[in-house]
């Protein structure tokens, strides 16, 4: 390797535990150490910590306490949302509607549903992004009874017209309409926009902590007073019986602790993740030729760019990336291993070569401006020598044509 250096720039993925985040948990992996369901000293000693907890994840998005429920993580907080909802309202209606640029957990089960004989709709996102509420409005069915489009998107951070969906919703209800329901995907939002659920008119909302600089393994869902959902994890009372297993304390102390921190912060962090985001776009669109930006310009998160770079591919990129001590990502963390274009990508109009070709770069708390300036240089000098190499580009085939010669007998 090249370089010595490391730059994490894949905060979408994952985050580091917060130092502060960690010493609040330790205590409950050692002296305090009970049962939350348990009655003596040591379990409700566990059981005032998730309390606590289920106040400071709460306070986040500004709900009730008693409307948080612990999970391990989004993607089962997505799989518990539409499959629990899905089971619940059965009997109302079997059509579902989300948009083209879910994350993977949201996209897996509604393809698990349609093969038990729901319907689909996907809408389109169109090249800024973000879904249409007229799309919305015109996919609406008497048998409609869950609406589920993420608030923020995992790979190019738009920001989804959720509050003017849930307007469209109460519009719906107002007219007899009483089982239709809305989830949001708030992984990626939670913690970098202001989130009040009552002034966003969603239902559910799906969360994840180490998405918030806790560690991996917790995660909790919104269920609004009132929504009835099927538990999916079955055979004990927690989380009044919305998801049974013992609770995992030191994670869910973990996660309250981040989301107080993050609530805390959250201006300083979004100004500050804004400004190496605009400084790295600026630079890499002076210094490294034939890029496409994706997503909405404005309407998106301040953490994420995502760049796409023509004539190379992504994984090429990225590998030659890490090489020289830079993480980056072609894409969801979970979906990682495919060789397929990513979907989001495709969802705007790009061909597959931009799609191929896209990088997602996403800053966290701890980046400098430092980073930023080392990232565009070695950015500029691996793109160029991938281009130079690469079949995809025809300046590089023209360079490689030799002059035809004739043989002499």
């Amino acid at each position: 390797m090249s370089s010595t250096r490391r730059v994490y720039l894949d905060h979408s993925a994952t985050t580091p535990a917060d130092p502060r985040v960690v010493a609040a948990m330790m205590p409950y992996l050692t002296e305090r150490f009970g049962n939350a369901s348990s009655v003596h000293f040591f379990g409700q000693e566990a059981r005032g910590a998730v309390d606590r907890a289920r106040r400071e994840v709460a306070g986040l998005i500004g709900a009730r306490s008693n409307e948080i429920v612990f999970l391990s993580g989004g993607t089962e907080a997505n799989n518990l949302a539409i499959r629990g909802l899905c089971e619940a309202v059965e009997p109302h209606g079997r059509h579902i509607i989300t948009s083209s640029i879910e994350h993977s957990s949201v996209r897996g089960i509604c393809e698990a549903l349609e093969k038990r004989g729901w319907e689909i709709t996907r809408l389109p996102a169109y090249e800024d992004g973000i879904v249409k509420v007229e799309d919305v409005r015109s996919s609406l069915r008497t048998d409609t009874v869950l609406i589920s489009v993420m608030l923020a998107n995992n790979e190019i951070g738009t920001i989804q017209p959720i509050q003017e969906i849930a307007a469209l919703i109460r519009q719906e209800r107002a007219q007899g309409c009483k089982h239709l329901w809305l989830h949001t995907d708030a992984v990626q939002a939670a913690g970098r926009i202001p989130i009040e659920v009552e002034q966003l008119g969603c239902d559910l909302l799906s969360l994840s902590a180490h998405k918030l600089y806790a560690p991996k393994g917790a995660g909790a869902l919104y269920v609004r007073r009132g929504v009835r959902i099927s538990g999916q994890n079955v055979g004990g009372h927690q989380e009044r019986e919305r998801r049974a297993g013992t609770e995992a304390v030191p994670g869910i102390v973990a996660f309250g602790t981040a989301a107080r921190i993050a609530d805390e912060e959250l201006s300083v962090r979004n100004s500050h993740t804004a400004g190496l985001r605009e400084r790295l776009e600026s630079t890499v669109a002076e210094r490294v030729p034939d890029i496409v930006f994706n997503g909405h310009p404005d309407r998106r998160l301040s953490h994420i760019s995502n760049i796409s770079f023509r004539f190379i591919e992504g994984q090429s990129l990225l590998i030659s990336l890490d090489l020289e001590g830079i993480a980056v990502s072609t894409g969801s963390a979970c979906s990682s291993g495919t060789l397929e274009p990513s979907p989001v990508i495709r969802a705007l109009g790009r061909n597959d070569e931009l799609a191929r070709g896209s990088i997602r770069f996403s800053f966290g708390k701890d980046n400098t401006v430092a980073d930023v300036g080392y990232l565009v240089d070695v950015l500029s000098r691996v793109a160029e020598k991938l281009r130079s190499l690469s079949p995809l580009n025809p300046k590089a085939m023209a360079s490689r044509r030799f002059p035809q010669t004739v043989g002499r007998d």
